[in-house]
């Protein structure tokens, strides 16, 4: 029962628009009908600045780290990484935004920021050093999907590894459009770093 109702949870929690929220009541716009039409931070970022863009990361680390922190708050008898994917499917696939969603990054992050806080900072820094050095949102969040599963080789934790490795490549496939363009040399980079 835990499962059902702590993953109902998650999948609701993950399945908050932030960027669509945002968008509609700081700016009076529809974030789906500008730049990219992702309901993720990036295409936030993009279209209603920093301060937007700031506000959707957060709020998207927090839907992953709410999903893996109350199971254990409550002491539940589940996986609470099995929890925490819930909640980036929800975040991927919203209930409340016609099940189209965001990338699944920050989201992901932040699950992994409810149980493993050292890991969380390990892909933040990985991110933004990437982010420093290409200037690719896209690059870097694939880059820190793989780095992190390289780590967590130390964690010997076989559960972590194979979550990370879901993470991992939803990440890849939910970026395939952004590898293209990259390749083609039309992947917008960002210019504020």
């Amino acid at each position: 029962m835990d499962y059902v109702i702590f993953g109902l949870v998650a999948y609701l929690l993950g399945s908050i628009p932030s960027a669509l929220i945002v968008g509609k009541v700081g700016y009076n716009i529809d974030i789906r009908e500008h730049g990219s039409g992702n309901l993720g931070a990036t295409n936030t970022f993009r279209i209603l600045g920093t301060k937007a863009g700031s506000i959707v990361t957060l709020a998207d680390i927090l839907k992953g780290t709410l999903a893996t922190v109350l199971p254990q708050l409550f002491d539940a008898n589940v996986y609470v990484l099995a929890i925490g994917l819930l909640a980036v499917v929800g975040h991927m696939y919203p209930i409340f935004a016609k099940f189209r969603g965001g990338k699944a990054v920050a989201t992901s992050g932040g699950m992994i920021l409810g149980m493993y806080p050292l890991l969380f900072v390990i892909m933040v820094t990985t991110f933004l050093l990437t982010l420093y050095i290409s200037k690719y949102v896209s690059l870097s969040s694939i880059i820190t999907g793989l780095v992190s599963l390289l780590i967590t080789i130390f964690y010997q934790d076989l559960g972590l590894s194979i979550v990370v490795f879901l993470l991992s490549a939803i990440v890849c496939y939910r970026h395939r459009e952004n590898i293209k363009r990259i390749k083609n040399g039309t992947e917008p980079k960002i210019s504020w770093m």
